[in-house]
């Protein structure tokens, strides 16, 4: 034969890729690969150690006896598939969880099968997705889960609590809520902060929370140094967990709030002058700490403080994690079976609240198993306001100035006018030199006012902002006393 009749390496590479895998694109423009009948997909330009397509497409060439074929040709046929690929429909790939049709939702359970869970209101069960309903996509932090025990009777739920010290009864169904909630792909759930005193077992609650959502490979972490550390570590996995944390400052506090409730990073694209790269993410987030001193009213909105106490029989590592093993198909088999009742129960969405779809995932919690779980959310936020206010100067004071107000009335300044007033009121006859980070202007007092006005709100200091012709200003009114049956719930 002839080197004009040889049919060249690239072409052989194509026309088997196509034949073999679905190749399709996401709305960044990302080309995936994914094995004809399979769920998980992989990126095309990936060079990961977790198996990258171009490594699959090797060993299958090899193994089907096409052929061993160099860099080249295999780098011209994916860049011909790449292109080809840009021009087919949209597809969005998951880690971990993902919605489904008809309402269903899927858990990845990390096999090399493709096994997964498909979580419906009518019940769960084990299959293989349909590729064009769920496209999986796993990294290192992808661990594998067990097959889950039908019909437990709940006994998981019994055993998890076993091995946990969460302090009480309140703290037991929050941690619950909080599983639940990690399984649905679209429901933003606040971040479970777990503390007490040391040697109370927080990092081992923590991991054995982790892992029921991520398996036995899913760990706590040190909390990152920057944004792009954080980042990068939220889209790798589902679950992000931090470990000891003893102090929050601005900058982590605000990423925080980003991961809990979703946002957008772009960066430039490496050796590009004008592409960009977005990363998108909103993950379940889970902290670990005995104090970390002040917290940001924002971030006390979304967090979820569950206090643990120290055991009164101490056990070793290996007997600890060998019986959560053993018990871990029973603990995820009672969450999924609870899961399922909760969504299947109809409950009304509290409107007062900022997370408001895990007020409402409580409520369904209350109503299929009369746990009291909203209440014990709306206590553990009334609790965050009170640390909130410990450890803010500014917010206690304008709650000593709201304290000498009539209920009802209203009283305006401009945002000078009520600096000069509260630190007045501050500083005293004696004069006490002012703390540090006292507003020093009344743009600062204003900007700090805003970030305090929900929990000033819910002590009933209710601060807005208004203009007249001769300028802006600044309305403070003390809430009006309400009969104990007509008062509204602390946010």
């Amino acid at each position: 034969m002839s080197e004009d009749e040889k049919t060249p390496a690239r072409a052989i590479i194509t026309d088997y890729a196509q034949a073999h895998f679905r190749y399709f694109r996401t709305v960044d423009g990302t080309v995936y690969a994914q094995r004809n009948g399979h769920p998980v997909a992989r990126p095309i330009r990936s060079q990961g150690t977790t198996g990258s397509h171009r490594q699959e497409l090797m060993v299958d060439l090899f193994n089907d006896g096409i052929g061993v074929f160099n860099g080249t040709a295999l780098k011209e046929a994916l860049d011909l598939i790449e292109a080809l690929a840009l021009s087919k429909d949209v597809q969005p790939t998951h880690i971990r969880v993902a919605p489904g049709f008809d309402g269903a939702t899927w858990l990845d359970l990390g096999r090399d099968d493709g096994q997964s869970i498909r979580i419906h209101p009518t019940g769960w069960d084990i299959r293989i997705p349909d590729p064009r309903e769920v496209c999986w996509r796993r990294t290192q932090l992808t661990g594998e889960l067990p097959l889950p025990t039908r019909d437990t009777d709940g006994k998981g739920i019994d055993l998890l609590m076993r091995l946990t010290n969460f302090a009480t009864a309140e703290g037991e169904c929050l941690a619950l809520a909080w599983l639940i909630g990690c399984l649905g792909p679209s429901v933003p759930v606040p971040a479970p902060f777990l503390t007490g005193p040391q040697g109370a077992g927080k990092s081992t609650a923590g991991r054995m929370l982790v892992r029921i959502i991520e398996g036995m490979s899913g760990d706590l972490r040190r909390a990152p140094k920057d944004e792009e550390n954080l980042i990068t570590a939220v889209a790798a996995g589902w679950v992000t967990a931090l470990d000891n944390l003893s102090h929050l400052p601005p900058d982590l506090s605000d990423l925080m709030c980003c991961v809990v409730t979703g946002a957008e990073s772009i960066k430039r694209a490496l050796f590009t002058d004008g592409d960009v790269v977005r990363s998108r993410y909103r993950r379940p987030l889970l902290l670990t700490g005995i104090d970390v001193g002040v917290i940001r009213p924002d971030l006390a909105e979304r967090l979820l403080p569950l206090r643990l106490e120290r055991p009164r029989v101490r056990r070793t590592e290996a007997e600890l994690w060998a019986e959560f093993e053993e018990a871990l198909p029973v603990i995820l088999g009672s969450l999924l079976d609870l899961t399922v009742k909760v969504r299947a129960a109809e409950a009304e969405t509290p409107t007062d609240l900022r997370m408001a779809d895990f007020a409402h995932l409580c409520a369904q919690l209350d109503t299929a198993t009369g746990f009291g779980a909203l209440t014990a959310y709306r206590a553990s936020l009334d609790d965050l306001n009170d640390d909130v206010i410990e450890g803010d100067l500014l917010a206690q004071t304008v709650l000593k100035h709201a304290a000498t107000l009539d209920p009802g009335a209203e009283t305006r300044m401009t945002s000078s006018e009520w600096l000069h007033c509260l630190t007045g009121l501050y500083a005293g006859e004696d004069c006490r030199p002012l703390p540090k980070g006292w507003p020093t202007t009344g743009k600062v007092l204003s900007d700090r006012l805003k970030r305090l006005q929900p929990t000033l709100a819910a002590r009933g200091a209710l601060i807005d902002w208004g203009r007249t012709k001769d300028g802006r200003f600044i309305e403070m009114t003390r809430r009006q006393a309400q009969p104990p049956h007509q008062q509204e719930p602390m946010l």
